[in-house]
């Protein structure tokens, strides 16, 4: 087997890459069943047929390269081909696009704890991570969660799971020649201030980069996909993109070590515009001397809500909702940048709450 050292160099490059000036990445890494309920919205069958129409749409859009640096798959999707039998990983490629692989088997409960949870997918890792390279993926994605309850959640005992299994996942990962991504998402849901929400996001990230260190994770060849520091989506007072933007980089100072290369910020439910303005502001925010990251976006649902509503499963409309992500795409490329004015950006869904409870993929 080859050992890590031997991807060292790869691993590095590839994770600069992800972070480059006004890039970030897709995540279209929907399980089959998060992918039915998008489809369910706009009343389209989840099949393996639009499932595969739809994230080929994503795949080819014209100039997406320009601001998509990555994008993150289903496994289904690593393994899929067009119709001229080119594998998706490969179309990619030709545009300068870097695959990756969602590799995690999603949550279950925490014993001994008031519903926490720890997410499995460690059986047969290495192998699945090895096979994934061969089959052109260059970084994993692995979601932890974390919530935030008046009983005192979240537990040490449950962010000691929880970073443990992260850390651990970026070492197979790296020693298999894939960048780890990792995501310890503290959910947004609840009441909590934004000042709660800092304090039990600082505690996670002390503890994730903690066990990054003990299991010798090369912090230059990984990634860290964290929620933005927010306001609970049921809180009375929601903070703006300002306070968002000062608490976040306050918290990243305050955790991460200056060797990572590039942060992707996940969208947490927030509307497609809320997750770009956001990300502007926490550009824009203080120093640059003193945010030595790539901070940048792996948007999901906030890159992808107004192209489901533009596409709405027919063939005719596929350059319509192409055109919807290249507006959210710029939008947030220009926001990685700092230099997001608004204006122009607004897709046909842009302004709609995307908040889902216990958010799962």
């Amino acid at each position: 087997m080859t050992s890590i050292v031997d991807y060292t160099a790869e691993l590095i490059q590839t994770a600069r890459a992800i972070g480059a000036p006004g890039k970030g990445i897709l995540a279209a890494d929907e399980s089959t069943g998060t992918i039915g309920k998008r489809f369910a919205q706009i009343n389209v069958e989840n099949n393996h047929e639009n499932r595969k129409a739809y994230r080929h749409l994503l795949f080819v859009t014209p100039n997406l390269e320009e601001n998509i640096s990555g994008v993150i798959m289903y496994e289904e999707t690593l393994f899929e081909k067009d119709d001229s039998g080119k594998s998706f990983p490969e179309i990619l490629k030709e545009k300068g696009i870097l695959t990756g692989i969602k590799i995690d088997k999603g949550c279950i409960q925490l014993s001994g704890t008031d519903g926490e949870t720890v997410t499995q997918g460690m059986d047969g890792l290495g192998d699945r991570c090895r096979k994934y390279y061969a089959q052109g993926a260059r970084f994993s994605k692995w979601r932890s969660v974390l919530h935030i309850k008046d009983s005192g959640a979240p537990t040490q005992l449950g962010i000691d799971a929880n970073a443990y299994v992260l850390a651990r996942m970026a070492s197979i990962s790296q020693e298999c020649g894939l960048v780890p991504i990792v995501e310890p998402e503290v959910l947004m849901d609840g009441e909590h201030s934004i000042e709660r929400s800092a304090e039990v996001t600082q505690r996670v990230l002390a503890a994730t980069f903690k066990a990054l260190s003990d299991h010798h994770v090369i912090l230059e060849g990984c990634i860290l996909k964290p929620n933005m520091v927010r306001s609970g989506s049921s809180a009375a007072k929601q903070a703006d993109a300002a306070d968002i933007a000062r608490c976040t980089v306050r918290v990243l100072q305050n955790t991460v070590p200056p060797a990572l290369p590039t942060i992707s910020f996940l969208s947490g439910g927030m509307s497609e515009e809320q997750a770009t303005c956001a990300l502007d502001c926490i550009n824009k925010y203080g120093d640059k001397s003193k945010k030595p990251w790539s901070l940048t976006f792996s948007y999901g649902r906030a890159l992808q809500q107004s192209v489901l509503a533009a596409w709405q499963g027919k063939a005719e409309n596929i350059e319509a909702a192409q055109k919807e992500l290249i507006i959210r795409a710029r939008a947030n490329g220009e926001a990685q940048r700092g230099i997001y004015a608004g204006s122009g950006a607004q897709g046909k869904a842009a302004a709609a709450s995307l908040t889902v409870k216990n958010y799962v993929y």
